[in-house]
């Protein structure tokens, strides 16, 4: 199966990857522009709190142009909504892999905290999730087109059966 394979257009899975990948843009959004709307020293490692998170000028923008991809995701649709979501996601995680080995040190260039930390495996595991609901399974209903690609002999409709009727005279 490829990931590129598009769902029809009115399947109910496009809607769960459009919602997820706005809902979750637009919180990132707020975030970024609150950090921004501070003034925010761009480069501190220290940083100030916005919205129960440290932040500095550089983690605002970089929410902002992640929401932003979210975002266009969720206008596009479809698959091409679940991959960005499910790349973001895995994004988030390794990004608080990685800023958890640079917290309290000069490397911290985005000022995390371990809230932020927290924040980002969260927010990782809740889009990727949004991306892979119903493409990633293995318990997907028959009717799934996923399922259908991924056993193209078991979705093909079986032919029509032919009877004769007898007559009974």
């Amino acid at each position: 199966m490829d990931l590129r394979d598009e769902l029809p257009l009115d399947h109910r899975l496009a809607r769960v990857y459009r919602y997820g990948a706005g809902l979750c843009g637009a919180a990132l959004l707020v975030f970024g522009c609150l950090g921004l709307a501070d003034g925010l020293a761009f480069f501190s490692t220290d940083g100030e709190r916005v919205a129960g998170l440290s932040s500095n000028g550089l983690l605002s923008l970089v929410s902002i142009v992640t929401a932003a991809v979210l975002i266009t995701g969720a206008v596009i649709g479809g698959n091409t909504a679940s991959t960005i979501n499910i790349v973001v996601g895995t994004l988030f995680v390794l990004s608080g892999f990685v800023n958890l080995t640079l917290l309290d040190s000069g490397a911290n260039v985005l000022a995390f905290g371990i809230s932020n930390v927290i924040f980002s495996f969260v927010t990782g595991f809740v889009i990727a999730t949004f991306g892979m609901y119903g493409r990633v399974s293995s318990r997907l209903p028959r009717d799934n087109p996923y399922w259908q690609a991924r056993h193209p002999h078991a979705a093909a409709p079986a032919p029509l059966a032919t009877t004769t009727r007898r007559s009974l005279g």
